[in-house]
């Protein structure tokens, strides 16, 4: 991650992502590097999540100075969070004309081309930051990934809590539980059902992980097939401990967003299901159109970095704010409030009832906290039980984000996340 300017190894994050083996991955933003000449409103705006906004605003800077590496990055990254790739790749490239060694757009831009599938591409600005087991991995993709095969899929949920498990099948293999969560970026495996599927890693790295230390492996996947859809050529990761053991052995793997943004995906949860359909113009026609008799307006989506999703929603009257939403992964809460939020907005919080987590693979304090009110879109809990988190940023990514939705708070809707129109809808019971 990025601290002062200066670029560390990524985390691992626990929990979610090592709960099936998955070496998650989570790069910071950097600090405004040079150039910050007239940026200050456009950096206002950015901190808002007034995107399109800052967006103008940072081409202004950029006709008065191409060579402003702050903006240039940023008019990139606005891009990137809306999968708008034309702009990010112009922006990010030219931010790399006035600073070849800028490690966070190198990081964007292969952010970028992974998003593509554009995985050769993405190697050399892997290897810039020094992260050479993505460097390797990317470039030992051959031919097309993530090739969809069928139409839909509807996968009953075989558990709810205290994480929800689909069947799905490796390399032709027997059904295997898989748990799934979009703060997760590929899909994984754990190291036992790695060893089944015959795999073999192009690429390993070892990670400092709670005081000890564990093995990320990285390979490609001939099939998963999830019910009636098919995937093939899938970049795959494992985890083992270094006698090789599994890290965790809750499930046989998990389903990162990577997966589900090659796919229009429905988190059903009032159904218990997951529905998966191949992502076209006429599907997603057919999503909207759905959710509009559902009563469920479009919810502007982003994706920070490699696997963060994003929305605007509302926590304890705060008025509408950029939002993280989560689905999937472990977890009793319906939503964690970061940094000074509870405070400022006099959200009840319990300081008696301190809970020991991680965060990024850290140690990390959380309390009990109860908002009146937590909303997206038309989707509303009251004095839900949440946590708060007072010592973690309020802007990870550069911009404000006072709270993050999380798996107990889906329970009475289903969502669909649309990442070809870059729309999420909300609706109340089951998926028709």
């Amino acid at each position: 991650m990025v601290n002062d300017g200066q670029w560390d190894r990524r985390s691992l994050f626990r929990g979610a992502a090592v709960l099936a083996g998955a070496a998650a991955t989570a790069p910071l933003l950097g600090q405004p590097g040079t150039a910050l000449a007239d940026s200050g409103d456009a950096d206002a705006l950015f901190k808002a999540g007034k995107f399109e906004q800052a967006g103008r605003a940072y081409e202004e800077i950029l006709k008065k100075d191409p060579t402003n590496l702050h903006a240039a990055r940023r008019r990139g990254f606005v891009g990137l969070l809306a999968n708008r790739f034309p702009d990010a790749e112009k922006y990010l490239k030219m931010a790399l004309q006035s600073a070849p060694d800028d490690k966070d757009a190198h990081y964007f831009l292969a952010d970028c081309y992974v998003r593509q599938d554009k995985f050769s591409l993405s190697a050399p600005h892997w290897r810039a930051i020094g992260e050479e087991a993505y460097a390797t991995w990317f470039a030992a993709v051959r031919g097309e990934a993530y090739q969809v095969h069928g139409d839909i899929a509807r996968l009953p949920w075989q558990q709810m809590d205290p994480m929800p498990l689909v069947e799905a099948s490796v390399n032709g293999g027997p059904p295997k539980r898989f748990t799934f969560y979009t703060g997760a970026p590929n899909l994984s495996l754990t190291s036992t059902m790695a060893k089944e599927a015959g795999l073999s890693p192009v690429a390993s790295q070892k990670i400092d992980y709670e005081g000890g230390a564990i093995w990320a492996h990285y390979g490609l996947l001939d099939s998963f097939k999830l019910g009636g859809i098919e995937l093939r050529n899938v970049p795959v990761g494992w985890s083992s401990t270094e006698s090789g053991e599994d890290v965790d052995s809750d499930s046989d793997g998990m389903i990162g967003t990577w997966v589900f943004y090659h796919l229009l995906t429905t988190f059903d949860y009032a159904g218990r299901s997951l529905i998966l359909r191949r992502r076209t113009p006429e599907t997603a026609r057919t999503a909207r159109a759905a959710a509009t008799r559902a009563g469920a307006e479009p919810l502007p989506l982003w994706l920070a970095r490699e696997q963060y999703l994003h929305s605007r929603g509302s926590v304890a009257g705060s008025g509408s704010r950029v939002v993280g939403v989560n689905f999937g992964g472990r977890g009793e809460t319906a939503a964690i409030v970061f940094g000074d939020t509870a405070e400022r907005l006099g959200i009840r919080t319990d300081h008696d009832r301190p809970i020991g987590t991680f965060a990024q693979s850290h140690p990390a304090v959380a309390y009990p906290c109860y908002p009146k009110e937590i909303r997206l879109g038309d989707a509303v809990a009251k004095e839900a039980y949440c946590y708060t988190n007072p010592k973690a940023s309020l802007a990870p990514f550069g911009f404000d984000v006072p709270v993050s939705f999380s798996h107990c708070f889906h329970k009475p809707y289903n969502i669909t996340v649309d990442f070809t129109a870059m729309n999420l809808y909300v609706a109340r019971g089951k998926a028709t």
